[in-house]
């Protein structure tokens, strides 16, 4: 029987009150609260984290069967997160401790409420009118898609080709008891056969691996860069902190050059250091000031990646509070800024290169549809392929890309 220690269980809750209360991000939640306690072993940080996520995942689920009257409140009450934290453990068969905490925690009621008919909504765990929306958008594939983005996300490496190979990585982390397995959708790519905390490893940070999700990986793969990359200009419009574009550089070899755009100065300062200890030396990094800083650069790529904001929708595996942060109005907002964003950056690319539009949503309206309106309107364009990798086909997270030529 496990045997439940009150620091880890109030350190939980406090993360939950952070998630809900405080609108902020779990992962950096969890991040922030493990750094703030290294005296922690591997089975208490395990502990706070992987409950902390399910509870997130399964939130308004727990709170029906909790039978809790605050399950469609914004900000709750501190005993909230107790009762979902005890129905959690319940379900996992713990036995709870007589702590004045749980005493509002009524098994006979969690065991009742399991029997009730649930509405999709509640038993996936989701707010109604992302349930709607999507159902929707994606019909009958919505309901597989909802289930499939309740698993746990598998940790996928990207091996950094320019340090390392693939065989040569698999190898050394044997030699640290890390097992991995082979991805066969993308070249490069290892899933964990165990989660743990691998950016501790001297490979990690010298830069022989990187975290990154096979479809984003595929995303690189599917801007078909070139062999031979010595003259080849690459520009990454919405670069971020620069996932996808340190892949971009090991694909291109360490040559040519990329161009990492972004709004966000913070964002490219983490790019840089990232891709210090990657050993990659062909990345610019350019703020986006204003249209000004996209005008300059008109004409000037060979290849193009527009990796645009979006809903998230194909990460909530991975993210599963971006469906408690979300809204219907931001939906709407993101998808002008998708629009805007494919009009305006795509004028960077030169005649006769490669442009890819990607997102990690799975809403027709955030993906074909962006594509389908934008060559309406630009002809000079044209789509040479598109592909949807749905978490519930192929076992990672959730993108959509499309591959179009300017003429």
């Amino acid at each position: 029987m496990q045997k439940l220690h009150k620091n880890l269980c109030v350190a939980t809750v406090e993360a939950l009150e952070s998630i809900f209360n405080e609108q902020r991000y779990a992962d950096k939640v969890i991040e922030q609260l493990l750094k703030s306690n290294p005296k922690w072993g591997a089975r208490d940080r395990a502990f706070i984290a992987e409950n902390t996520y399910e509870i997130v995942r399964w939130w308004r689920r727990l709170l029906f069967l909790a039978d809790d009257k605050y399950a469609d409140d914004r900000k709750y009450p501190t005993v909230v997160f107790w009762k979902a934290l005890g129905t959690w453990l319940v379900l996992q068969d713990v036995q709870l401790p007589s702590w004045e905490e749980f005493k509002q925690v009524a098994i006979g009621k969690i065991k009742q409420n399991s029997k009730k008919e649930m509405s999709r909504a509640i038993r996936e765990s989701v707010p109604d009118w992302l349930d709607t929306l999507g159902e929707k958008e994606l019909n009958k594939e919505w309901d597989k898609e909802l289930k499939a983005s309740n698993q746990t996300a598998k940790v996928v490496l990207r091996v950094n080709t320019l340090k390392t190979t693939k065989k040569e990585l698999v190898k050394a982390l044997q030699e640290l008891e890390i097992e991995t397995a082979s991805v066969n959708l993308v070249e490069n790519g290892l899933v964990l056969k165990e989660r743990q905390n691998i950016f501790k490893t001297a490979l990690f940070k010298d830069g022989y691996f990187e975290v990154q999700d096979t479809g984003s990986q595929k995303i690189g793969e599917y801007l078909q860069i070139p062999e031979n990359a010595k003259s080849l200009r690459v520009v990454d419009a919405c670069a971020g902190a620069g996932g996808k574009t340190l892949h971009l550089a090991a694909m291109m070899g360490n040559k040519g050059k990329i161009i990492a755009l972004d709004t966000e100065s913070w964002k490219l300062e983490e790019l840089k250091k990232r891709s210090r200890r990657a050993g990659v030396s062909i990345i610019e990094t350019r703020l986006i000031e204003s249209t000004k800083t996209v005008k300059r650069l008109e004409n000037t790529a060979d290849r193009l990646l527009l990796d645009v904001p979006c809903s998230g929708l194909g990460v909530l595996r991975r993210n599963p509070d971006a469906k408690w942060k979300l809204s219907e109005d931001f939906i709407n907002q993101i998808r002008t800024t998708q629009a805007e964003i494919l009009e305006n950056y795509s004028k960077i690319l030169k005649k006769g290169g490669l442009m890819v539009y990607a997102t990690c949503s799975l809403l027709p309206s955030e993906n074909e549809k962006q594509v389908e309106a934008f060559l309406e309107k630009n002809p000079d364009f044209t789509l040479i392929s598109q592909n949807h990798l749905r978490p519930s086909e192929y076992g990672f997270d959730g993108f959509y890309m499309a591959l179009m030529e300017r003429k």
